[in-house]
């Protein structure tokens, strides 16, 4: 996809916004224990995060976004694909303003060198694992950015096209055995530079992807 395309169609986001691939969705196969919640307890909304979703023209002016693989730290989400982003600081004005921070914390993006501006959010979704409540911020820079890993947390960062994740992009079927108790998990992922892009990642891409399309 061309990156003035993309720019075009989101000039404003849909409303309702469209849905992820439904083949994306974890479902539990075999576990030991009880499934996991997918809201929240009663009275609470998980921790508040933000990720950023940016998009930006290559040397060709293709569209395509920025994903970190994180170190294996040992944290609830080490060595998987994210999209760059992470939990509210006391100082951040709002959710846009967190993506943003950890952007610059995580890959060093440099937002006023390569003209960010952003377009605006996607819904809102809990990660049970982590308590976190993580709200989506979409941006689009007017040119590529130098992006650098910060040694602690990210181990690799990948660029690929956003058409991985558009509509009709393939989308392969993965099991995984998974948290403490062990659920066995079957879901749909995408495979971008050897890595597997699957959970709430490869649901805002492909969201993002449908976007795009519409």
């Amino acid at each position: 996809m061309r990156f003035a395309e993309a720019v075009e169609r989101l000039a404003v986001l849909p409303d309702p916004l469209p849905e992820p691939a439904a083949a994306l969705m974890p479902v539990i196969v075999a576990g030991d224990g009880n499934p996991p919640p997918r809201i929240p307890p009663t009275g609470q909304a998980g921790r508040p995060a933000a990720v950023l979703a940016l998009l930006y023209p290559d040397d060709r002016g293709i569209s395509r976004v920025v994903l970190i693989e994180r170190t294996s730290s040992g944290g609830h989400h080490s060595g998987e694909v994210s999209l760059p982003g992470g939990k509210a600081e006391p100082g951040d004005a709002d959710a846009v303003a967190t993506a943003l921070r950890e952007a610059e914390e995580e890959v060093g993006l440099d937002t006023a060198a390569v003209g960010v501006r952003v377009v605006g959010t996607l819904g809102a979704f809990w990660i049970p694992v982590s308590d976190f409540a993580v709200t989506p911020v979409v941006a689009v820079a007017e040119r590529r950015p130098t992006l650098v890993p910060a040694p602690r947390e990210v181990a690799r960062i990948v660029e690929p096209p956003m058409a991985t994740f558009l509509p009709g992009a393939p989308i392969r079927m993965v099991e995984r055995t998974v948290a403490e108790p062990r659920w066995q998990l079957r879901f749909g992922a995408y495979d971008v530079e050897g890595l597997t892009v699957w959970g709430a990642t490869a649901r805002i891409l492909s969201q993002l992807g449908a976007i795009l399309a519409s």
